[in-house]
Formats: C-alpha cells, structure tokens, sequence
C-alpha cells in the first residue's frame, strides 16, 4: 500500500506540499470517493485514483527513448551543457535517468529509466548487450580494415575488443555492432585501423531501434513489447 499523496507525487501530479493542496480542495478521487486526507493509504495498483477527472494509472517504473542530438550530455545534471533528462520535459522525474552514456558530439538512442535493475543488466560486460552505430568515417574501410574490426581490436587496453559485426553502407559509411561499452570504442576501434569517426549515431541498443519517426531532441515511451525485448537480454558467451 501507499499514501495517498506519494502516490500523487510518483505520477508527477506536483511536490509533495502541492498534492496536499491538490487533495485537500477535493481534486482526488478514490475508487469514485471523495478523498481530502493526503495520509489516506490506498492500494497503488487495484484502487482508481483519480485527479481532475482524470483516471492515473500507477506504473513504479517508466521507459523512454530518446534521440539525442549534439551538444546533449548524457547525464541527469550539468552546469554547462543541457542533459537528456531535462530533454524529457512535463514528464521529468528525479528518478529517471540514461541507461549509459553517449559522447556530447554523438547523437541517436539512448533509453531513459528508473529501473536500476534493468539498467544494469543491460550495462553489465557479462551480457554482451549489442548496440548498433551508424558510423560515417574519414577514409574508405578496406576488407582487411572490417576483417580486423570483426575479429577484434588492440585499442590500447588490457585485452582486446569482443568481436563486431559490421555492415558496409557505402564507401565511407557502415553499421558497427558492439557488444561492449568502453570509453570512446568506436572511435578507438577505427583509430586502431587508421581511421577517423566523422560522425557517429546510435540506433539500436539491445534489440530496441530508435524510432525513425523521432527527431533530434524528441522521445516516447517504449512499447510493452520494447521493454520485454530489453528484460528478455541474457549472459552469452563471448563470440
């Protein structure tokens, strides 16, 4: 069970001293009763809480996707730069936060949540979780160039590079699947074979692609199935 007034707080409705208020002018229902006391304990999941008319369905955890766009930092708070949280707009909440972290200058997916446990089975290195970039470089990938970036790459750490999968698009330009998150990879993996990253875009992260319907700086709430794709992510084996 929980108050009456948390419950308003977790679907947004205002702070705390606002649901108070809210309740106490007699804006809340419950289950088509009049409620005026905020410390009422109701049933989050089975009661019918409903705010000026309108009913609230109570979720504890939500999913967004995002598509960042250059200049965004992939955090919950900056005193510089604008974040993806704050990108969320009337449906920001302290808890929500990016499931990893994309570079200020590269754009495309990132999923945002409060579902630590989620996050971190999506972000742990023993599930080998992919993520897909579109990658556009400075010179041409050669075949010796994709055979190394397949097999794995010296960037410079203890150990090498997991495998990749790529995906030629034209000349300059490819699908670069990794099963890893280290610092700056991509551009490392393409520095180790004498190339640069000209631009880099994220557009899929554990079989979730981004939603070409969105724009830089847009995002939507992932589909029940979207969700069950990113919880259904299990430990494999390194390729």
């Amino acid at each position: 069970m929980m108050r009456l007034d948390r419950f308003l707080c977790e679907m947004q409705i205002g702070t705390r001293s606002q649901v108070k208020v809210y309740i106490r002018q007699g804006l809340v229902f419950v289950n088509d009763v009049l409620v005026k006391d905020p410390d009422t304990k109701i049933h989050e999941f089975s009661d019918k809480v409903t705010f000026r008319r309108q009913v609230l369905q109570y979720s504890r955890f939500v999913y967004y996707m995002l598509n960042k766009p250059v200049g965004v930092v992939s955090a919950t708070a900056d005193n510089k730069a604008p974040t993806v949280v704050s990108l969320l707009g009337g449906d920001w909440r302290d808890d929500v936060f990016p499931v990893g972290r994309l570079d200020k200058d590269v754009t495309g997916l990132v999923l945002l949540t409060n579902d630590g446990e989620l996050a971190h089975r999506l972000l742990s290195p023993k599930n080998h979780v992919d993520k897909v970039y579109q990658v556009e470089t400075a010179s041409c990938l050669s075949a010796e160039d994709i055979r190394i970036l397949e097999q794995g790459v010296d960037i410079g750490d203890e150990r090498f590079t997991l495998p990749a999968r790529v995906e030629l698009l034209g000349e300059r330009s490819m699908l670069l699947t990794i099963h890893e998150g280290r610092f700056h990879q991509v551009k490392r993996m393409l520095h180790a074979v004498g190339n640069e990253v000209v631009s880099l875009r994220r557009v899929c992260f554990g079989g979730v692609s981004l939603d070409g319907e969105l724009g830089p700086g847009e995002y939507r709430r992932l589909r029940p199935e979207e969700v069950e794709r990113l919880r259904g992510q299990k430990e494999e084996a390194p390729m």
